[in-house]
């Protein structure tokens, strides 16, 4: 059994229901982080998921801006958990996140004092081929 994530008739994603259902998930607990709307509606009882493009959009660049600026690993470890698929969604939409052409300052909310690493550039290019694996195993 599968869910499908889409924009209208156009299908962003088709995963099994287990993945579907924790994606979902982990999109309503990425909202505060984002701190905007992340235009993924409820599950409609339909197995199916509606998109608003252009929010989504938004709340995954806002997310995208978050990891690019932070040297906190879990915090890091999170997102890249989440981030991939939902890059590859917004690519499918036919927008931008402009968070990944931007140039980047280290945010000061969370910082780890354990690790000084701060590679804007060296994350920007491992989400992208994070992302680039992702859209093979992402059905439509």
């Amino acid at each position: 059994m599968s869910q499908y994530f889409q924009v209208g008739d156009l299908v962003l994603w088709n995963p099994a229901s287990t993945v579907a259902k924790l994606f979902a998930r982990m999109t309503e607990a990425m909202v505060p982080v984002a701190g905007c709307p992340s235009g993924v509606g409820p599950d409609l009882g339909r197995d199916e998921y509606e998109v608003d493009p252009d929010a989504f959009a938004a709340f995954v660049d806002a997310l995208t801006a978050r990891y690019l600026a932070t040297n906190h690993p879990i915090l890091t470890a999170m997102l890249e958990g989440y981030l991939p698929a939902a890059l590859v969604m917004v690519r499918r939409s036919g927008r931008d996140v402009p968070a990944l052409a931007r140039p980047v300052a280290r945010d000061n909310r969370d910082i780890s004092l354990n690790r000084d690493a701060f590679d804007p550039g060296g994350e920007r290019q491992r989400l992208l081929t994070l992302a680039e694996h992702h859209e093979q195993a992402m059905p439509r």
